[in-house]
């Protein structure tokens, strides 16, 4: 599971999921899966690492106004296609909103106010829940965009949103989990972002909300920063209650029998 976030540069949280093992014996194909926080400050040689990779699609998993703030930096040669899939911003995006308005003012919160807003706050088990129950017709086209982009000559596809974590890990559980990887595995997948945005860019998200002057509460720093083990085991649980398994999920957004197959037959390689 490498880190790629050196080679593309001017990323924390970018890595392939190529090579991780499935429970019967195969692997996920490499080359093919690529997961990152937000791509809006690559540098000339980040492009040209993601040429390298062979990774030809790059799919957005962010609302119109995060990628208004902060766009895509893409090759001018059109040799990436941009695919916009608006995943509900969740409760960071949503704070941001509430406390700056359209012009930008940020809004004086009185205490009740505060604690109103606080209130709000979901977990990110509350997070996850909502994002799945409202978004499978949007990771049922990522999983098309992944199909479309395996009969190019470069069949990677990265997804991110903007830290990588909370869009992100669910797109990646739901694609591994069709692939056939453990639970175990996609679990470890999906820590590892919190130690990857360790440091000065969760340090930069703590600072967005204390300069709010909201209070940096346990459930706001885990929010914004952390990526334990029980939120995304209970997303996969989720839907296994809700739908059985992955693919069923994604069929409930949408997404054919025979796209299915094609999905799962792209993500394996051969033992």
């Amino acid at each position: 599971m490498p880190n790629l976030s050196s080679r593309i540069l001017v990323t924390h949280n970018a890595r392939g999921l190529g090579g991780l093992a499935t429970a019967d014996g195969h692997t996920v194909a490499e080359g093919v899966l690529f997961r990152s926080d937000s791509l809006s400050a690559l540098t000339a040689d980040g492009l040209a690492a993601l040429a390298e990779l062979g990774i030809g699609t790059i799919v957005d998993l962010r609302t119109d106004g995060e990628r208004a703030r902060a766009a895509d930096v893409l090759p001018e040669d059109g040799s990436i296609t941009l695919v916009t899939l608006p995943v509900l911003g969740g409760a960071m995006d949503e704070m941001v909103r509430r406390i700056l308005p359209a012009d930008g003012a940020q809004a004086a919160l009185d205490p009740d106010q505060l604690a109103a807003l606080l209130d709000q706050v979901p977990t990110l088990e509350q997070l996850y829940q909502g994002i799945l129950s409202s978004s499978a017709a949007q990771f049922a086209e990522l999983a098309r965009a992944v199909i479309a982009a395996a009969d190019t000559d470069r069949p990677g596809v990265i997804f991110h949103c903007t830290a990588g974590k909370d869009r992100t890990g669910l797109a990646a559980a739901i694609l591994l989990s069709v692939a056939g990887v453990p639970h175990d595995t996609i679990v470890a997948d999906y820590t590892q972002t919190e130690v990857n945005l360790a440091g000065p860019f969760a340090e930069a998200l703590t600072g967005l909300i204390t300069g709010f002057g909201l209070p940096l509460t346990p459930k706001l720093a885990e929010l914004a920063t952390k990526s334990p083990a029980s939120a995304i085991e209970a997303a996969l649980r989720w839907i296994a209650e809700q739908h059985g398994d992955a693919g069923a999920y994604l069929r409930s957004g949408g997404l054919s029998a025979e796209e299915l197959t094609a999905l799962t037959r792209i993500l394996r390689a051969a033992p």
